[in-house]
């Protein structure tokens, strides 16, 4: 069982930059893709980006591209989002995720943390 705890989220004005930060429990999580998510109150949970077990293959949601970047280092068993030209756009609850299956733009994960609040102001 692999836990997951997500920091560095806080209030930040737009255009400016945060970075984000996953620490797992287990060195398994080197074993899995792993990836970010976000959401508003109301919506629905949204990817964000994830990155294969050794760092080979990103993705990104459109609206991120360019200003995001996904990372991880096995060795500290922590994944990363930095998070550049934030937007107001861009405030939500963060969440990492690791073991992540996808099925065309719907995705599933064994496990996640419990999220970390960003806030974007105008």
């Amino acid at each position: 069982q692999v836990q997951l705890v997500e920091s560095g989220g806080g209030l930040v004005q737009a255009g400016g930059s945060l970075r984000l930060s996953c620490a797992a429990s287990e060195r398994t999580f080197n074993m899995y893709t792993m990836g970010w998510f976000r959401q508003a109150p109301g919506k629905e949970r949204e990817f964000v980006a994830s990155i294969g077990r050794t760092s080979g293959r990103t993705y990104y949601v459109d609206s991120v591209k360019g200003r995001f970047t996904i990372s991880r280092d096995n060795a500290k068993n922590t994944g990363y989002l930095q998070m550049n030209s934030l937007k107001p756009e861009d405030t939500d609850v963060y969440y990492c995720a690791a073991d992540l299956r996808n099925s065309g733009s719907i995705y599933t994960a064994s496990y996640w943390g419990q999220g970390t609040q960003v806030t974007v102001s105008s």
